[in-house]
């Protein structure tokens, strides 16, 4: 299932990148989001920044979704952003990952200029390998982690 989401920064994708390669801040937004548990990681490879943050959190799925994953969920998700181009605009690959589960992310983030402010997008694909029943969690996957990006968003621009 494609997942695509379009969020504005009221900063420069300087900015913007600094805050979601800054580990206090990605620790803040879990704990924000009430993560029971979580570690991030900013790591640099080559001109690549690799951040990788694992949380486990209260699952918001449906009740059917539940009976397949318990009352909590630990993710891992990893965004290997690279250098900056000219323009300013800088590319992640994005990938999430639900431990124990057959369900995951696959994507591109972007962060680029849009004249006085900064436009982060994510397109991705979101996958759940289950036989028959695979397709109907797919959405709810996706809203979980459309929310987790927006929560992450709206509390991004009060710290900006």
């Amino acid at each position: 299932m494609k997942l695509t989401e379009r969020f504005e920064y009221p900063a420069t994708p300087d900015q913007v990148f600094a805050l979601v390669s800054d580990p206090t801040f990605r620790e803040e937004s879990c704990r924000h989001q009430g993560a029971r548990d979580y570690d991030v990681k900013v790591t640099t490879e080559g001109d690549t920044t690799v951040v990788t943050i694992e949380r486990t959190m209260e699952s918001d799925m449906p009740d059917f979704i539940k009976k397949l994953t318990g009352d909590s969920v630990t993710v891992t998700q990893i965004e290997k952003w690279g250098p900056a181009d000219a323009a300013g605009t800088r590319t992640a690959d994005v990938s999430v990952d639900i431990h124990g589960q057959p369900a995951r992310m696959r994507g591109t983030s972007t962060i680029t200029a849009t004249g006085a402010t900064t436009a982060m997008t994510l397109d991705g694909d979101v996958k759940v390998s289950l036989p028959l029943i695979g397709k109907r969690i797919e959405p709810e996957v996706a809203k979980a982690i459309s929310a987790s990006l927006r929560e992450e968003v709206e509390f991004g621009t009060t710290r900006l």
